[in-house]
């Protein structure tokens, strides 16, 4: 928790938010450690925050019961879905005859 406080700020409330939906007590006797790679400030923490949602689904699938799995994953889908669901969306490559993606290169006519 100490890496996240000095780098990201405001964003280690994102990271906290599966504990603070769940409560400490769900994450009685689980111990997480999480190494991102990759990305800007916002994406790591994202993605540690979806980590952390989806290895506690998982730990509770099984370890716990089915039913406490399914509560889990109810609270954490109604509150937001990316928690649980990673974004497909990936940058367009550029191609020839633009600077861009999608983007041509203007045409002038004199």
């Amino acid at each position: 928790s100490s890496g996240i406080n000095a780098e990201y700020g405001a964003l280690r409330y994102k990271v906290l938010e599966p504990v603070l939906l769940l409560g400490k007590k769900r994450f009685e006797g689980v111990d997480i450690r999480i190494r991102v790679r990759g990305g800007g400030a916002t994406a790591r923490v994202y993605a540690i925050r979806q980590a952390i949602s989806k290895s506690l689904v998982a730990y509770y699938q099984k370890f716990v019961d089915e039913t406490s799995k399914k509560e889990v994953k109810d609270i954490l889908l109604n509150y937001d879905k990316a928690m649980l669901v990673a974004d497909p969306r990936r940058c367009e490559h550029k191609k020839f005859g633009g600077p861009g993606a999608r983007a041509k290169y203007q045409k002038s006519y004199r």
